[in-house]
């Protein structure tokens, strides 16, 4: 009898280590906005190539002149690199258009779901819940 709860315990105990991760990984919709698109151009500042999300740093001079720093957030580094990123793929002070929707919080510079197109028209997207794909042309 003891042997068998031991048992049940730990096949218990180790899907319950299995099933953590999944269940602590955060939705889209929960912290990004399907109602808020947003497009814009600028030169990459950044790119952060860490877990659970890659985040790319995009600096925009508005029209008033002022500079604002988005925060692209992506896939995971290990998903994108199967799918043909490499950390050389996008590059610091390269010219980029980015298009995706922008946090729920008031006043957030962070993008998510979004698709950065480079000058010579190759697409990389980044959505953490969606694509993750190699560049497109």
């Amino acid at each position: 009898m003891i042997r068998k709860t031991s048992t049940v315990c730990w096949v218990v105990a180790a899907l319950l280590a299995v099933t953590a991760p999944v269940a602590a990984h955060h939705a889209v919709a929960a912290e990004f906005d399907q109602d808020k698109p947003i497009k814009f151009t600028g030169k990459i500042k950044m790119i952060e190539w860490m877990n659970p999300h890659i985040y790319t740093q995009v600096e925009v001079k508005e029209a008033d002149g002022k500079t604002v720093v988005y925060r692209v957030e992506g896939g995971a580094p290990n998903a994108l690199y199967r799918a043909g990123w490499r950390k050389d793929s996008l590059k610091v002070g390269e010219v980029v258009t980015v298009s995706g929707i922008r946090a729920k919080a008031a006043n957030s510079t962070n993008v998510g779901q979004a698709s950065i197109a480079t000058a010579d028209g190759k697409y990389y997207y980044v959505a953490p819940g969606g694509n993750r794909g190699a560049p497109q042309q």
